[in-house]
């Protein structure tokens, strides 16, 4: 052994350019189990280095080889960072010859003859669970053991003498999860940064690993069709608890179907009650399972009873009959979703539905109509476009539906331009149908006008979505161009939306164009006597979004801003804006239309101050619609119920 320590970096990089990092989850996992090691404890000196979304390669490179070179370079690749990773391992390979460049991840996991195909600079490619194959491979190199001899090390891809790719023995799948070592409580991931602040956006936590579905699009961490494993309760109690010490305000549980079990329960109990004890943390987001069962009915009812809150979701990703059969979804209890939905929106609690444009069998018309068939029962709908992923039955079987796709310009992904049952001229029209709809509907700069909209108007959700790409194609008003350029450039470049999204809730120019919007194309085709409640509703909306000022623009005088008063309510910070609102309670009014009560008792004007939660700028220009949901404004009495 050298008689430095082995130099091992974990490189990590977030989706989103945020000015909060997006937590290692993955590079922690590894760390922390590594050094569980003694002899790798001893031997190693391990270091995460952590880039969010918006860096460049340039810089990227000149922060992490500034100081030196490690001996071992280990990235956590998805599609959005492949490209991205393989430069940086190019380079690493000019630096240092013989160290070693590691790719682990689901998109390159079984993927290792194309890796090195196109990377013959990679040296291993991990396939399946990383953390035991990292410290094996850790420990080979400490051994001395040649990049090119790995044979003994099982669950990864490599290159052997004669450049011939090597696929050892799949490593089994871990049945005890408290074996992986917590990068929390072993401190492999800070918790603090220099100003001893939490410095990430949430704590990111996983409670099992495991799908029992197969769906055709997804690859969970290659553990489709697989028993669920879970982590201790014990553990996951003291994790909870570091977190509320350290004032975290959501959790974001990394699991396929979290409410499916009964431990799910016993982990929302000790959440509350680390809540009760700590005052934090204050919410739970996650991909909640997709068969909801007693269990999850439950934890509802107790999360609602203790003011803990969740955006619940309905993954759904399409309505259509013969597209749920090629999806291998049709037999999933997950389509029996509308009695759910009812009782969540009736209950007065979040949620939101996920839809997947372009699988195969879908149209633009089925996909329309099971569109406002979910809008009916949650507005909050999000839009993706089909994305081909490695690993699953789309990508294995491309040819039975007719697959055409292409690379993206900065990732990996595939995407689709058609297949059997769509055209490039149908795709190209529904990805600036998804465009706006993720603009106004997912994010949410509409949150309360739908229903009213629909049950006065006769106005459905993709009526009023498609109403909006009009105008942005028609108005010749400056202000709409960056929102029809927007939807132009949405098939080729994913990173449009965010920009176009902060102007409407920081710029006061956009939201007058909305208004124009308003008046000019929704107003004349709904009952004239109807136009006094649906005004006030479309005013409620843009008066609650975030308070959040463009970079560059002069704070608001008109709407919400970050020159409000500040007041703490329940441990947190919130801007108030004092006697604000004068018009009715439009969430009760809503609400009471929802239910089909009677509401014009509560049509009476009264004066309220609204109150926007501090803070929307650090998750903007992301797109995070699940954190954003937080920072719109709110009554006071809604203050209440949290």
């Amino acid at each position: 052994m050298e008689d430095r320590p082995l130099q091992v970096w974990l490189v990590q990089q977030g989706v989103w350019a945020m000015s909060l990092e997006s937590m290692p989850l993955a590079s922690g996992y590894l760390k922390a189990t590594a050094l569980q090691d003694e002899r790798i404890a001893a031997g190693a000196d391990i270091r995460i280095r952590n880039f969010d979304g918006g860096g460049t390669l340039f810089g990227m490179a000149n922060e992490l080889f500034q100081h030196g070179v490690p001996d071992v370079l280990a990235f956590s690749v998805l599609g959005w960072n492949y490209q991205e990773f393989a430069a940086l391992a190019e380079t690493f390979k000019q630096l240092n010859p013989d160290g070693w460049a590691v790719f682990g991840g689901n998109h390159v996991s079984q993927q290792a003859t194309r890796v090195f195909g196109m990377h013959p600079f990679v040296d291993v490619v991990v396939n399946g669970e990383g953390e035991f194959t990292f410290r094996d491979l850790l420990r080979a190199r400490l051994d001395g053991a040649s990049a090119r001899d790995l044979h003994h090390v099982e669950g990864i891809s490599f290159q052997d003498t004669a450049g011939q790719v090597v696929t050892t023995a799949d490593r089994p799948r871990i049945d005890d999860l408290d074996s992986i070592a917590s990068p929390f409580l072993t401190g492999a991931i800070p918790l603090t940064d220099d100003n001893g602040e939490f410095p990430y956006d949430v704590a990111l936590l996983e409670t099992n690993r495991g799908c029992p579905y197969k769906c055709s699009f997804c690859y969970w961490g290659g553990a489709v069709g697989q028993r669920v494993r879970a982590f201790s309760r014990e553990r996951l109690r003291q994790e909870i608890e570091l977190f509320a010490r350290h004032g975290v305000h959501t959790l974001v549980l990394c699991d396929a179907n979290f409410g499916m079990m009964p431990i799910d329960l016993e982990f929302v109990e000790d959440v509350i009650a680390v809540r009760r004890e700590y005052g934090y943390p204050k919410s739970i987001e996650t991909s909640w399972a997709k068969n909801k069962s007693a269990v999850f009915y439950e934890i509802v009812k107790v999360m609602k009873e203790a003011g803990l809150h969740s955006s619940f979701t309905l993954a759904l990703q399409t309505l259509d009959d013969t597209t749920l059969d090629l999806m291998n979804r049709r037999n999933m209890k997950v389509n029996d979703w509308e009695g759910l939905a009812e009782w969540l929106g009736k209950e007065g609690l979040d949620c939101y539905a996920e839809l997947i444009w372009g699988a195969p069998g879908e149209t633009i018309e089925s996909f329309m109509k099971g569109y406002d068939r979910l809008a009916g029962h949650v507005s909050r709908v999000a839009v993706y476009p089909m994305l081909i992923l490695p690993n699953t039955t789309y990508h294995t079987d491309r040819d039975r539906f007719g697959l055409v796709t292409v690379r993206g310009n900065t990732d990996d992904f595939e995407y689709l331009l058609s297949h059997d049952t769509m055209s490039p001229r149908d795709n190209r029209y529904m990805h600036r149908f998804i465009f706006v709809s993720r603009l106004v509907a997912e994010n949410p700069v509409f949150r309360y006008v739908w229903g009213p909209l629909r049950a006065l108007g006769g106005i459905t959700q993709s009526e009023l979505i498609r109403s909006l790409m009009d105008w942005f194609d028609h108005d010749p008003n400056p202000a709409t161009e960056p929102f029809r350029s927007g939807m132009v450039n949405s098939f080729t470049d994913s990173d449009v939306l965010a920009p176009v999204l902060t102007l409407l809730y920081g710029d006061d120019e956009a939201k007058e164009m909305l208004r124009r919007w308003w008046r000019e194309s929704v107003l004349p085709r709904v009952p004239q006597e109807s136009h006094p409640l649906l005004d006030t509703v479309f005013e409620f909306d843009l008066r609650t979004l975030p308070a959040y000022t463009v970079p560059g623009r002069a704070p608001s005088p008109r709407y919400a801003n970050e020159t409000l008063p500040r007041v703490v309510v329940d441990g947190e910070d919130y801007y108030v804006w004092r006697d604000v609102w004068k018009g009715f309670d439009v969430p009760a009014v809503t609400l009471a239309l929802r239910r089909d009560e009677p509401y014009e008792h509560l049509l009476t004007e009264t004066v309220s101050s609204l109150y926007y939660k501090v803070g929307a700028d650090r998750f903007l220009p992301s797109t995070n619609h699940e954190e954003i949901i937080y920072y719109m404004g709110r009554l006071e009495r809604q203050l209440a119920r949290r």
